[in-house]
């Protein structure tokens, strides 16, 4: 991870380095294994911006996409942590966008998300103990560089700025 305002790391290894604007959740109380949906929510302490800078080709190696995912200092966070209490149930509702040198790449709402906070954290549950301070990664909309014509791939000096808009004027 690295933090706002701090540049990832460009690998020597690959061309293919990609930005994805992401909703990070921030886990506030340990989630019990299989949690029902219902309840997950009540466990999330906030909501944060996450670019989750990706190696494409990396993470086309093995049919698990960790190794594309988990350079060292690719994982851009904040720079703000919202309560939950401050956002709708579940973050829903919110603009998401990136900016790649100023230029929009990216712009969807949290509401079109494939799978919700509360789903999210109950999946996870079935298999892990989730801890205080552990954060979720949830996932991007379109417009990432790999999936344009021709694709767009970040380079060293470039700058991404993720934003996740809670109401106007943000």
């Amino acid at each position: 991870l690295v933090g706002h305002g701090e540049p990832g790391l460009v690998p020597k290894v690959s061309g293919k380095f990609d930005y994805e604007a992401e909703l990070a959740v921030v886990i506030g109380t340990r989630v019990p294994r299989h949690v029902a949906q219902a309840d997950a929510l009540r466990h999330v302490f906030g909501y944060s911006c996450f670019n989750d800078m990706s190696v494409r080709d990396y993470q086309k190696r093995t049919p698990q996409w960790t190794i594309g995912k988990n350079f060292d200092g690719t994982g851009g966070f904040g720079p703000v942590l919202v309560t939950a209490d401050e956002l709708a149930p579940g973050a829903t509702g919110l603009r998401i966008q990136s900016r790649l040198n100023g230029q929009v790449m990216q712009d969807a709402n949290t509401s079109d998300m494939i799978f919700g906070v509360a789903e999210t954290i109950a999946l996870l549950a079935e298999c892990m103990t989730l801890e205080p301070g552990d954060a979720i990664i949830m996932g991007t909309p379109a417009g990432v560089g790999q999936a344009r014509t021709p694709p767009v791939w970040m380079k060293s000096g470039d700058t991404v700025r993720v934003h996740v808009k809670v109401r106007e004027g943000d």
